[in-house]
């Protein structure tokens, strides 16, 4: 009798018990953060005729390890600057993907990873992970080019400060199409 009951409902159960993993807050982020990875695709390239040009590049931020830091400095560099949180599945989704790029490119492109969390929080979640991304934290405003309301937006800038990449969600930002973009870029 049981086990005619499992059969005929066992699609049934299942999903209950997956709703009922998604409301336990322990097993939520985990699941969230394993369905993002599975449907994140690389990003896409804006046209050319689309790309807005990224004039001011004045916005200070604070480094989790290094002080003060002007975005200034990078004017003239490729730079991608990722805005991401802790708390957010789709941002820790796309994280391993991140650091893989860091890993590949970290001398040849300037890496943001800008959150509004306390560093206490982020360390603790950097060393967790054996996460080495360069970490930092707004003190005022973004340039208006770079607002976002959502998270995670990740910016693709051009030595000519063209934003080539404009991309809220998650993203695999190690895939071969997006190496070949920053390959063009970097030449």
């Amino acid at each position: 009798m049981k086990i005619d009951f499992l059969k005929k409902n066992w699609s049934n159960i299942l999903f209950f018990g997956v709703i009922i993993l998604l409301i336990i807050p322990q097993t939520r982020m985990p699941i969230q953060v394993f369905v993002q990875r599975l449907i994140s695709f690389s990003p896409f390239e804006k046209p050319e005729n689309q790309q807005e040009l990224l004039v001011d590049f004045n916005w200070e931020l604070q480094s989790l390890n290094d002080g003060v830091v002007n975005l200034s400095k990078s004017k003239g560099s490729v730079v991608i600057i990722n805005f991401w949180a802790t708390w957010c599945p789709p941002c820790v989704a796309e994280m391993p993907s991140f650091q893989k790029l860091y890993d590949a490119y970290e001398s040849e492109i300037d890496f943001y990873f800008v959150t509004t969390e306390t560093p206490e929080v982020v360390n603790k979640f950097m060393k967790k992970h054996n996460y080495t991304l360069p970490i930092y934290f707004q003190t005022y405003k973004a340039p208006n080019k770079l607002e976002s309301e959502v998270l995670p937006t990740t910016y693709l800038i051009s030595k000519s400060g063209a934003i080539v990449i404009d991309e809220e969600g998650t993203a695999d930002w190690n895939s071969k199409k997006l190496r070949a973009i920053i390959n063009k870029l970097l030449e």
